[in-house]
């Protein structure tokens, strides 16, 4: 098993029409062992920006706390918020930074950035980013995740319709993984409104 897979995790954004959805489980395991389900994956940057680390849960921590700190340090400077694709930029080079001792996450960085635009993308522990128009996926439930996401996805989708496929996706490609999830947790990023919903896994 490889440390990226120790704790399991499922990671899924899909870009709709001005809108944009990021959803992930809720597992926490050890392994084969599941130790909570209730864990949080996904973290808000500021309203148009959210940030999704799959991957060791414990560097998962230490590199949100540090990517909020720069955000935090960007706001007093500029006196705004990051755009999506500038806070992408700034977690591929904090992640190159470590490269010869990496932080075990894969993130998924999904925001609206101007004239409403969806911005989607996610990158590998090194930081070599993966640019995609439709959807990205990340965490140990990834190949069921594409294969799900390959047959459901349709261009300029509403919100409600946005979130129900998401939510699909995402319940359908934990089931075929053992190592992820306990329902899931699915914002929906529209330029108005942020909604936070929680899905109930099949076993609740």
């Amino acid at each position: 098993m490889q440390i990226f897979e120790y704790n399991g995790s499922a990671l899924v954004s899909m870009v709709g029409k001005n809108c944009l959805a990021i959803a992930s489980d809720r597992r926490l395991g050890v392994q084969l062992q599941t130790i909570a389900t209730d864990f949080q994956r996904i973290s808000k940057i500021h309203d148009r920006v959210f940030l999704g680390l799959s991957g060791l849960a414990t560097d998962a921590q230490t590199l949100y706390q540090r990517l909020v700190f720069r955000h935090k340090l960007y706001q007093l400077r500029e006196e705004r918020d990051m755009k999506p694709e500038t806070f992408a930029n700034l977690v591929s080079a904090l992640l190159y930074e470590k490269r010869f001792g990496p932080y075990f996450c894969q993130p998924v960085i999904a925001g609206l950035g101007d004239e409403d635009k969806p911005f989607i993308c996610t990158m590998d522990s090194i930081g070599a980013k993966e640019l995609a128009k439709d959807f990205v996926v990340a965490g140990t439930a990834s190949e069921s995740l594409y294969g799900a996401c390959e047959s459901m996805f349709k261009e300029d989708m509403e919100p409600e319709e946005l979130f129900e496929m998401v939510s699909q996706a995402l319940l359908s490609s934990v089931d075929r993984d053992c190592l992820s999830g306990w329902g899931g947790h699915v914002y929906v990023v529209t330029p108005t409104e942020v909604e936070e919903r929680i899905l109930k896994g099949r076993m609740d």
